[in-house]
């Protein structure tokens, strides 16, 4: 089906250049690409706003064994977007192909919890589910990149980060709606769930086009075919090997947003009702701020933006840690950790675009992505463990001050050079 629309669609789409007409922030490829997005959040958000809770309340599972869990589906997710970038590069900047795939198969994922009610069960559907994650994310990323001007690029990543958490803001509700509505509430949550996946694969084959000519004064030969040593050796660039790196070690101290919700759900003494409401408020703040902090970033160094997000993200923390509790402090916590997301998510992707040429813009965002997955995945393991030895309060605590620690590294590491800057094409 996705090839079959590719074949159909061989003309590359490009910015409008006839006289008199400025290319738009924004292109009607990147809005596609946001509703695409927003249609699965809210499918993808109803699972995980009420996964937590399904395994750790339902099933009996430990903070370690979740910690496994979530960081072994993270891990998986890591490793496939590596693959999902290079093939998307590969074929010819066929990355809605790549992209379709893992829309494809992340719907397929959604019904099978139907049947899953052991931990391996679900294991296996979770790790299916963040293979088709990690094959679309980056040729979702390298297709916003190439449609958008790269003065431009901060707003366009806002703006779709913005649709996104659109979805992220609705699923917890739909899934708070049929949990209250239904007597098989965590059955109906997956039903639903899949169903709403499906339309997004729909409106991908419908209204994505098939393949982008990269925008500005960087054009690409045809074919493109970069093997896979020159996508692996994109980390010779000075500037992605320090994105990499910084987006890696900031992911080390990076807690899982399932386990910070479990953590405000007892400090906060919440009802498991509420729970799946927790969501909406790091959702709401994301999504208010994605533009105006994209935008900001196409006018400011997108690196020190990034930095100072996790800076927001440590205030957050120590919130949590402080004696101040109950719903305010709860809130405040979510306003913070909403914030810390619009800074950082579409920033560290406009930065990258702007690192990589324009032919590797898949297996660009592929690896810097990868680089931050896979640190988040082993963070999701050593906090699970902590947790389990220490409790959760001294576990976010040593997170916290490890944080700190990365925050300074990182800021040195990102210290303004002579490198291309963020707002700048890399040849």
């Amino acid at each position: 089906m996705y090839l079959a629309d590719s074949r159909s669609t061989k003309a590359a789409v490009a910015p409008d250049t006839r006289p008199g007409r400025r290319p738009a922030a924004v292109p009607g490829t990147v809005l596609a690409l946001g509703a695409v997005s927003l249609i699965t959040d809210v499918s993808s958000e109803m699972v995980t706003a009420v996964l937590p809770l399904y395994v750790v309340a339902g099933l009996g599972l430990s903070p370690l064994g979740f910690g496994l869990l979530d960081g072994i589906n993270n891990g998986v997710g890591a490793l496939v977007r590596l693959a999902g970038g290079h093939l998307a590069d590969h074929g010819g900047r066929r990355h809605k192909v790549v992209a379709g795939l893992g829309y494809g198969l992340s719907a397929l994922c959604k019904p099978l919890l139907l049947l899953a009610h052991t931990l391996p069960v679900i294991s296996a559907v979770l790790a299916a589910d963040r293979t088709g994650k990690g094959l679309r994310t980056a040729p979702r990323d390298a297709m916003i990149s190439l449609a958008t001007e790269p003065a431009h690029r901060g707003r366009a990543f806002g703006v779709h980060r913005a649709m996104d958490t659109t979805g992220a803001l609705l699923g917890p509700l739909v899934a708070f709606a049929v949990l209250r509505a239904t007597v098989d509430g965590y059955d109906a949550v997956f039903a639903v769930s899949g169903c709403i996946a499906v339309l997004g694969v729909l409106v991908l084959v419908l209204f994505v086009p098939g393949r982008i000519a990269p925008a500005g004064p960087v054009q690409l030969p045809e074919p493109v075919r970069p093997a896979l040593r020159d996508s692996l050796g994109l980390l010779r660039r000075p500037e992605l090997r320090r994105l990499t790196l910084c987006a890696a070690l900031l992911g080390l101290t990076t807690v899982s947003d399932s386990f910070l919700y479990l953590l405000l759900q007892r400090e906060g003494d919440l009802s498991a009702d509420l729970f799946p409401l927790l969501p909406l408020g790091t959702a709401a703040v994301f999504l208010l701020l994605a533009v105006p902090l994209g935008a900001l970033a196409d006018r400011l160094d997108r690196r020190r933006l990034f930095l100072a997000g996790h800076g927001v993200l440590l205030l957050g923390y120590g919130l949590v840690l402080s004696p101040w509790h109950g719903i305010p402090a709860v809130v405040a916590v979510l306003v913070l950790h909403g914030t810390f997301y619009a800074a950082t998510d579409g920033v560290l992707a406009a930065a990258t675009a702007s690192a990589v040429p324009a032919q590797h813009q898949g297996a660009g965002q592929a690896l810097v992505g990868t680089g931050q997955a896979l640190a988040r995945f082993a963070c999701s393991l050593a906090f699970g463990a902590a947790w389990s030895l220490w409790g959760g309060y001294t576990a976010l605590a040593v997170t916290a001050a490890a944080l700190a620690v990365s925050a300074v590294v990182a800021a040195f590491v990102l210290r303004p050079t002579d490198d291309v800057s963020p707002a700048e094409v890399s040849a």
